[in-house]
């Protein structure tokens, strides 16, 4: 049981968990549960992230140094998300049952939504647009995957969004197609 299920929650984590156990409902449709658990599996330590920014920089020469190092800020809001969840500890959510097995046993920060918003603004800056969609929709998969709340997603979105943004200056080191 989370330690916050012994908790009155009018407020903020009753919000979590009503919003957590709407969203995971969802999988009842089997192609929405089998989306959740792609997601889940592709975006497992940030691959898709990686995976994404790797390609930009083999395929865009011309800004294959800002592509690595967008790669880069991806991987380590991930690292720091990882971090923070060993230093919070907070358990992930026991009323709902999870599509996926996980990583580990912490649920805040989601490092999923970390590495996911931290791709979509670096590679966004870069020109790939098509990012941002694909983000949102692997932050809304650890809800319905029932292995976040609300709060954990928010917490790593903003957390990547944070960690992109201060590194834009050094993305962009010598030049737009360094």
């Amino acid at each position: 049981m989370d330690h916050l299920d012994a908790i009155d929650r009018p407020g903020l984590r009753g919000a979590d968990h009503r919003i957590l156990t709407a969203l995971h409902a969802r999988a009842r449709d089997p192609r929405v549960a089998t989306a959740a658990r792609a997601l889940s599996w592709t975006g497992e330590h940030g691959a898709l992230w990686l995976a994404a920014g790797l390609t930009g920089a083999a395929v865009d020469g011309g800004r294959r140094g800002a592509w690595l190092r967008g790669t880069a800020l991806t991987a380590g809001a991930h690292l720091v998300s990882m971090a923070v969840k060993r230093i919070v500890r907070r358990p992930r959510p026991a009323h709902v049952e999870p599509l996926v097995r996980t990583a580990g046993r912490h649920s805040f920060p989601s490092s999923h939504a970390a590495s996911a918003t931290a791709a979509a603004v670096a590679f966004g800056a870069l020109g790939a647009p098509a990012i941002a969609p694909l983000a949102a929709a692997m932050c809304v998969s650890r809800l319905v995957a029932g292995v976040h709340y609300p709060s954990d997603v928010a917490a790593g979105a903003a957390l990547g969004a944070l960690t992109a943004r201060l590194g834009s200056r050094w993305m962009g080191a010598g030049g737009v197609h360094a």
